[in-house]
């Protein structure tokens, strides 16, 4: 009897453990764990699979390179020669290395290195900082400028001086194009008069843009000797990026359910009333997909760009490299390429997520 009683206890706890699980993992999916797990052993595969195309690719180009080399020594000066330069080269003297694609290790490498420059340079500029601490604190208060850090930028800093001119070129092409998108939307006249404008400046090339920036602002900052190659660049970005958006504004503006716009004349809604309660709801998906280009936009542009106005940017930073030709600096390109990739990608993510907040259509866009 009592060994019956023990079973049925256990047998209750059993069941309520089993009612607990069930109840603490309602949203469990066998199948969608397993959909997820192999997403991401195809991405982890398909990455280690790119590292080994990559590093076979960078193996075939320096042993090419370093052939050439030898033979060119032999050619030239002799076997003695040929056999002091592939000595060199095997033994890793950066002196004599070919210049070609870096391996995935080197590109790393010089990772770690800007990584520990930027730190050298942080506390260079705070010892700056501390030292003339005193003395920029008498210059202002006699009305002076204070004196400030000049010494050279940290691939950190560059980074974030990209992404702030970007930031106001992209907002500089929102304050433009969405307004004008909206006016020409809500008029199917504006819309014909202005469709050759927009068919004829929107292909123009960056470069284009940027010139025609550099003639208009050199002229409104003549005389002054402050460096203005920062607000060169965000203009051209946002000049050279605002098609997209003024564009899906106004499709988005003109493609308003005609019912919605009914609904505001019977309410009698005025003119303003009418565009931020009843239009611009109902074209924000159309707006944010223009925006988002905008945005990838102006990030492909800015590169070519902050080379043309030699602004401190990502665009430049790659130029220099380039032209310096030292051992590494194919290795630094190579993490700049990632760095703007990777950037470009979250940009993209952080405009997606933010449509998905305001906007009353939810769906998810890749």
């Amino acid at each position: 009897m009592e060994q019956e009683i023990v079973l049925k206890k256990e047998g209750q706890g059993v069941a309520f453990l089993r009612s607990f699980i069930a109840k603490i993992t309602p949203s469990f999916n066998k199948t969608k764990v397993l959909s997820s797990l192999k997403q991401t052993g195809i991405t982890i595969v398909s990455i280690l699979l790119f590292l080994a195309l990559w590093q076979l690719g960078s193996k075939a180009l320096y042993n090419k390179e370093a052939n050439y080399k030898i033979e060119k020594a032999l050619k030239e000066r002799g076997e003695e020669a040929a056999a002091a330069e592939r000595a060199c080269i095997e033994s890793g003297d950066s002196s004599c290395q070919p210049n070609t694609l870096p391996s995935p290790l080197q590109v790393w490498g010089s990772l770690q290195s800007l990584i520990a420059d930027h730190k050298v340079i942080t506390a260079d500029k705070a010892a700056f900082v501390e030292k003339m601490a005193d003395t920029n604190a008498k210059l202002i208060a006699q009305g002076k400028d204070a004196i400030v850090y000049t010494g050279r930028a940290s691939f950190i800093d560059i980074v974030l001086t990209s992404i702030k001119t970007v930031f106001a070129g992209f907002l500089l092409a929102l304050l433009i194009a969405v307004p004008i998108g909206i006016i020409i939307g809500l008029s199917p006249s504006l819309r014909s008069a202005f469709n050759w404008f927009i068919q004829v400046f929107k292909p123009v090339s960056p470069v284009v843009w940027y010139l025609l920036v550099f003639m208009i602002v050199k002229t409104l900052y003549i005389g002054d000797s402050s460096d203005n190659a920062f607000v060169i660049s965000f203009i051209s970005v946002g000049l050279c990026a605002m098609w997209a958006t003024l564009v899906n504004t106004a499709m988005g503006v003109s493609s308003v359910d005609k019912d919605y716009i009914n609904v505001a004349k019977v309410l009698k809604l005025g003119t303003f009333q009418k565009v931020f309660k009843v239009i611009l709801p109902s074209s924000l998906p159309l707006i944010f997909t223009g925006l988002r280009i905008t945005l990838s936009v102006a990030w492909m542009v800015l590169i070519a760009i902050e080379l043309l106005a030699q602004s401190q940017g990502l665009g430049l930073f790659v130029w220099e490299e380039f032209q310096n030709g030292a051992n590494d600096s194919n290795a630094k390109i190579i993490v700049a390429m990632f760095v703007i990739g990777i950037i470009g990608f979250l940009l993209d993510r952080i405009m997606l997520s933010v449509q998905n907040i305001v906007s009353f259509n939810k769906n998810e866009m890749a």
